[in-house]
């Protein structure tokens, strides 16, 4: 009778019998979910670029005073352009009974009307254009169920703030086709742009988010930096203060009034400040008033902005440092292209590079206070 093979001491059991089951790997979960992580900050990266173009698409309809050329707005047809002769002629008959004909450009040509038309018409296509890749993108994500876990909401509210801005854009255009308006109302014009930023800066801060693991998120915030986070933050809202205060700028054509830098008519103050009855109007409608506003809000930023840099130096985090050298650095350009687009009248080309400057420094600040809040792990090398 044949004997058995005898078995080695250390045999595993069940070897030569069946495979050997696989060891577990760590980070089975987050890789389930890291092409969706990916896939989402990469559509909201899309996004984020349309946005920005939105914005500075909307300073040169603004700059070539173009936004009040369509009279109407319809969600659906007004993506049409007019395609022959008889329907420009009638979009034209449409902007000649508003002040806005009546008062500055009574001598315009339908020629000249079809460029400020294609302006606004390019601004409003512009937005459906976002709309709709937002709408198909999330679709997408939703029906696939490849969204993150706790992200859809963030999402759905992107789309609803998109939604609330188409609104807020014709609710800003409709000021300026009555009542003696030539222009639109700045203070609406200030609520578009502002609410532009905001939905600017919060698919900036997503797209922060999703670069990094949830796990390594958790792990950085128990390295946050929460007085440079604080002052951060505070420099956010001051640099959205400024924002607005642009926008009431540009909504009056303040920029073109004083052309002389450090002064305004060769005083601290305008000459008439508050002329205009009652006293509050002055701030959203006195050309001189508001622009010394927009300048000492300028001036004040920028100190709290080196206050802050002078903080960030302390930082242990050399990621964190470079992020704020680059805030102060874009702070420098931008004070320097404010100086520039007084000089120069608020030439379009000088004022829209200043405005895509604030979108720059919004965004530089975002990241930097990101950076605050969720420092990277470095090297003991890379330590100060």
């Amino acid at each position: 009778m044949a004997q058995k093979p005898k078995r080695k001491l250390f045999e595993d059991v069940g070897e030569g019998t069946a495979p050997r089951a696989e060891a577990p790997k760590g980070g089975m979960i987050d890789a389930g979910r890291r092409g969706a992580r990916g896939a989402v900050r990469a559509w909201l990266m899309v996004l984020f670029a349309l946005v920005m173009v939105m914005i500075a698409v909307g300073g040169l309809t603004r700059l070539t005073d173009s936004g009040l050329s369509i009279t109407e707005w319809n969600l659906v047809t007004g993506a049409v352009p007019p395609l022959d002769q008889a329907t420009w002629e009638a979009e034209f008959e449409k902007y000649q009974r508003i002040p806005q004909f009546e008062l500055l450009n009574p001598t315009m040509t339908l020629d000249e009307f079809k460029t400020i038309y294609w302006w606004e018409w390019g601004h409003r296509q512009l937005g459906r254009v976002i709309g709709l890749v937002w709408a198909v993108g999330f679709l997408g994500f939703l029906v696939t169920r490849t969204i993150p876990p706790g992200w859809a909401g963030r999402l759905l509210g992107l789309g609803a703030l998109g939604g609330l801005q188409g609104a807020i854009g014709w609710w800003m255009v409709s000021s300026g086709l009555g009542n003696g308006m030539i222009s639109v109302a700045s203070y609406r014009l200030a609520v578009h742009l502002g609410l532009a930023f905001v939905i600017l800066g919060l698919i900036a801060w997503y797209v922060f988010r999703l670069g990094r693991e949830s796990r390594e998120l958790m792990q950085a915030r128990r390295a946050r930096e929460g007085k440079l986070f604080s002052m951060s933050t505070g420099l956010m809202h001051f640099a959205f203060l400024q924002i607005l205060l642009g926008a009431l700028v540009a909504g009056i054509d303040a920029g073109r009034t004083y052309t002389d830098w450090p002064l305004m008519s060769g005083g601290i103050f305008p000459p008439t400040p508050f002329e205009i009855e009652p006293v509050w109007r002055n701030f959203f409608e006195n050309a001189g008033l508001v622009q010394f506003m927009h300048r000492i809000a300028g001036y004040l930023l920028f100190v709290f902005g080196i206050v802050v840099w002078a903080r960030s130096r302390r930082s242990p985090h050399a990621a964190t440092r470079f992020r704020f050298n680059a805030v102060f650095a874009m702070m420098v350009i931008q004070m320097l292209l404010g100086i520039a687009t007084v000089l120069y009248g608020a030439t379009w080309q000088i004022a829209i590079v200043h405005q895509v400057g604030a979108v720059a420094l919004w965004v530089l600040i975002l990241r930097a206070r990101f950076g605050a809040a969720y420092p990277a792990a470095q090297s003991l090398r890379g330590t100060r």
